[in-house]
């Protein structure tokens, strides 16, 4: 074979090479990335936890409905609060069977009540149904799901879907002909998915009908203050939304947002998900009482960003939120032992169970604040505690996943330490090994040949 025909060859097989050990790398980062984004699940028997209960006896219900294939947590927890925060409204989960919900990357959650409660009248018919982002929101897993949220938009109940919760209400039909709201990030795939759906972009949230839906993940609040005041009048949602302090929020201001897209300022996340080896284990510490805000912005900012593996851990293995929904949690002993152990809520250290206290101390786990010690309350302080363990570049762009709001943010910059750049740059040595490969191979060859033709009395003292 020519030289030139040669050498294109090596070209070849370096470059293909290099690409195949390059896509192995991200492939597998991606693959651990998956496999961590669910917690350990927790052991404890169900007959052992007690039972969620209504937020209060409101005239209002409303039913937070969770799926079998994993909610988002933040996608039900933020709303659910938001309702429970006015004493017109009722509030309970529900779900297809009455053993913990698993949601993603954060505690599984209790349902109140079944879907079959609600059609036997051991449950109250909801006048409101929050529809969160599932995992498989159009699988069979999520069938019965569908079915109970048709029915009860035929029953005439309002539906407020929460960030990719949308694909339920399309999936089901309950969107044709109608216009709504996504996550940014899955809007073009939905338009091809679900072509009969009008979908758009740049709005907080979409009101068609009975039908309201949101943009991404933090969304909810706005979304759940725009259906309260609609139900319950402008003052109580005003009231509420004082309460929650969703930034520059207000009843009058435009659901126009920025139109958001993929950028490199998303780098740090990004490498985040394809180099997960090294990544800290950080045990969230729950205690009886706690908001379910809170909850929700300190296990979403390590959700969106992957900048540490969040545990859910309690003394029991159960907690109850301040709002009377029950959370299925690790108990200290099932949950590994982690690098750091948070706290989220605004007692700060000073509110941890003294079981919890005690575990820490044994195992020699330092204890931090999330919310406590005059920081800021739910998502702001949870952005602000991100920033200040990971850099104010991945808080950022945290920020814009969750559509918040990030200009009132007083974020650190930490940095995000020597672990990525480090796996990072000995992943590319890896690749260049892997390309050189053909080259040291055929260099091998040449001098072997030249040894073996080489005259005896020359070999001899080679």
């Amino acid at each position: 074979m020519p030289t030139h025909g040669r050498r294109a060859l090596r070209i070849a097989a370096s470059t293909t090479l290099a690409v195949t050990t390059l896509a192995a790398l991200v492939f597998a980062g991606g693959w651990v990335t998956t496999a961590q984004a669910n917690s350990p699940a927790p052991t404890l028997p169900v007959r052992d936890l007690p039972a969620s209960r209504p937020s209060s006896n409101g005239p209002i219900h409303v039913a937070v409905a969770l799926g079998a294939s994993g909610s988002v947590g933040s996608d039900a927890l933020a709303p659910f609060e938001v309702f429970a925060s006015s004493p017109a409204f009722s509030v309970y989960a529900v779900a297809a069977t009455p053993s913990p919900q698993p949601t993603q990357g954060g505690p599984a959650i209790v349902p109140t009540y079944t879907f079959a409660d609600t059609s036997s009248g051991r449950a109250p018919r909801p006048d409101v149904v929050v529809v969160p982002a599932v995992a498989a929101a159009s699988g069979p897993a999520e069938a019965s799901l569908r079915d109970w949220v048709t029915q009860q938009a035929a029953a005439g109940a309002r539906i407020l879907s929460v960030c990719n919760g949308a694909e339920i209400l399309a999936a089901a039909g309950l969107l044709d002909g109608r216009t709504a709201t996504a996550h940014w990030s899955r809007l073009g795939a939905y338009a091809k998915k679900y072509p009969a759906v009008h979908w758009v972009a740049g709005k907080r949230y979409v009101r068609d009908g009975a039908i309201t839906s949101t943009a991404g993940v933090t969304s909810g609040i706005p979304g759940a203050l725009r259906v309260m005041a609609d139900l319950a009048g402008t003052d109580e949602a005003t009231r509420v939304g004082r309460l929650v302090a969703y930034p520059n929020w207000s009843l009058t201001q435009s659901p126009d947002i920025p139109t958001r897209s993929f950028a490199p300022t998303d780098l740090p996340i990004a490498l985040n998900v394809v180099i997960p080896w090294g990544r800290p284990t950080l045990g969230i510490a729950l205690t009886n009482g706690i908001s379910e805000i809170d909850i929700a912005s300190t296990f979403e900012v390590y959700d969106v960003s992957y900048a540490a593996r969040p545990i859910p851990v309690s003394s029991t293995g159960a907690v109850m939120t301040s709002h009377g929904l029950v959370l299925h949690t690790s108990s200290v002993g099932q949950a590994p032992t982690p690098n750091l152990l948070a706290v989220p809520g605004p007692a700060g250290i000073a509110g941890l169970d003294p079981a919890l206290r005690a575990w820490a101390e044994k195992n020699r786990v330092p204890v931090d604040a999330v919310h406590g010690s005059g920081r800021s309350p739910g998502f702001d302080g949870a952005l602000q505690y991100l920033s200040a363990h990971a850099g104010r570049a991945a808080a950022l762009s945290a920020a814009k996943m969750m559509d918040y709001p990030a200009t009132q943010l007083r974020l650190e910059d930490a940095g995000s330490g020597v672990r990525i750049p480090v796996l990072l740059v000995f992943g590319l040595l890896l690749v260049a090994t892997a390309a050189a490969a053909p080259t040291v191979v055929r260099r091998a060859r040449t001098s072997s040949a030249t040894r073996s033709s080489s005259p005896a009395h020359l070999r001899a003292f080679g």
